[in-house]
């Protein structure tokens, strides 16, 4: 038996319009402005808004090793209640995603506790170029590149070996990029001038504008030399932006780049009040990096919207700058936000669709994902206009804490459809069914 969804304001490929969608054996069969069927499961909208589901390219779910801080199955849940149903998880767990059988291993347990859609980047390091080139792009969305450290540790700085991955894989390439001989440098002169006592503020200092540029173009140069494909995520600075271009499609680019919420939407000035809770890396950076980032999403030199999903203890964020690690969860509250940003006339709703929705599947060249057409997954969310507070009481996250603490919002994710399947409406789950390892048009 499939399902019906009546009466829906569907937003899908700039366009907005009223209409039902017939759901049947996990895909979009029909969409039409009036559908009737017997026998099916019935949802009925209600008039609010339908947007393909969200497909988020840059989660850390810390599984396996790392679960005190999150699981696998705890983040999807909290995804699923935020209107993200698929996403690509990073190789820094413990071990590092650096080998086909831990590969192997990582996909089990999606297939096993993932709530959403799923995949997994490969992680490469100084010594596994013969792994990478093993890899079947087909169920993974590309190679992981730390071209900075960050948590896990796996930096990549021999430029010998960034030289041979970017020569030799024929695969998306998605990089951190922030060089490290000048964060070691800016670090080695706060300690100088602080001891251990740094102030968080300093943070952006540190993990400064010039380590992202220096870091980022070379990333772009050794791409250009190869004809590489680049994907570089987390852009947190104007100078980075005159390194893309809006002149040629997505869908024929060979380098595309990544915005985040967190630099969307938080700017130093935040720090005194939010302090470690908002210390990621690349780290938050002035309101004039933010405006030109929101800049080049909207001229679509920046292609796609991520979270970075990176969540951490509340115990391990307390800590001092020095041990206190960088990241913080946001699948929960990703499109909300980004809905908030809508709602305070700085992007459209059908901006907002293109760039959580459409760009990463194209970006990414995913299968039958991202859309809502005919013949394509049935991956939904409907949202509502309602009042909502972010508190301790209505946090999925395993970590228990969010930057957005006491915020409110003004959209509330109603459901969430993940293959045909009604996993989330109104705050109540249904865990009967997983989500489904996402295929991949690489080949």
């Amino acid at each position: 038996m499939g399902t019906l969804i009546k009466n829906a304001k569907i937003i899908n490929e700039n366009k907005i319009f009223e209409g039902d969608i017939l759901i049947e054996n996990q895909f979009i069969s029909k969409i039409a402005s009036s559908i009737s069927v017997n026998n099916h499961d019935l949802i009925d909208i209600n008039g609010n808004f339908l947007i393909p589901g969200v497909i988020d390219d840059q989660v850390h779910f810390r599984e396996p090793g790392l679960t005190h801080k999150a699981n696998i199955f705890s983040e999807s849940r909290a995804a699923i209640a935020g209107g993200i149903t698929s996403y690509m998880e990073m190789p820094n767990t413990i071990p590092q995603t650096l080998t086909q059988n831990l590969l192997a291993e990582k996909i089990d347990i999606g297939k096993k506790t993932s709530l959403a859609n799923f995949s997994f980047f490969f992680g490469a390091s100084n010594e596994n170029l013969e792994e990478v080139l093993k890899v079947d792009f087909k169920y993974t969305p590309g190679v992981k590149i730390f071209m900075g450290s960050s948590t896990g540790n796996m930096l990549v700085d021999n430029y010998s070996v960034l030289n041979s991955i970017f020569s030799k894989c024929s695969s998306l390439i998605a990089t951190h990029c922030e060089d490290e001989e000048i964060i070691k440098q800016n670090l080695k002169l706060a300690q100088n001038k602080y001891g251990d006592n740094i102030p968080i503020n300093e943070h952006p200092k540190i993990r400064s504008r010039e380590a992202c540029y220096k870091s980022s173009s070379l990333a772009i140069e050794l791409a250009k030399k190869h004809n590489s494909r680049l994907h570089i995520l987390h852009i947190s600075t104007a100078e980075e932006l005159d390194l893309f271009t809006n002149k040629v499609p997505l869908k024929s680019k060979r380098i595309t780049s990544e915005a985040c919420i967190h630099h969307l939407t938080f700017k130093n000035d935040d720090y005194d009040k939010l302090g470690s809770l908002i210390k990621w890396n690349p780290a938050v950076k002035n309101l004039s990096d933010q405006n030109a980032i929101w800049d080049a999403l909207l001229d679509d030199r920046i292609d796609v919207i991520a979270t970075d999903h990176a969540p951490h203890t509340k115990h391990e964020k307390n800590n001092s700058y020095l041990s206190c690690p960088s990241g913080g969860p946001l699948v929960q509250h990703a499109l909300p936000m980004m809905l908030q940003h809508m709602k305070n006339g700085r992007i459209s709703i059908e901006k907002v669709v293109e760039k959580m929705c459409h760009a990463p599947a194209d970006c990414f060249k995913i299968s039958k994902r991202g859309y809502i057409r005919e013949g394509y997954f049935a991956d939904l969310v409907s949202f509502k206009e309602k009042k909502w507070t972010v508190s301790n009481e209505n946090i999925l996250y395993h970590c228990k804490w969010s930057p957005f603490i006491n915020k409110n919002f003004d959209y509330q994710i109603s459901h969430t459809i993940v293959n045909g399947n009604l996993c989330y409406h109104n705050g109540s789950f249904n865990e009967s069914k997983m989500g489904l390892l996402i295929e991949f048009n690489n080949h």
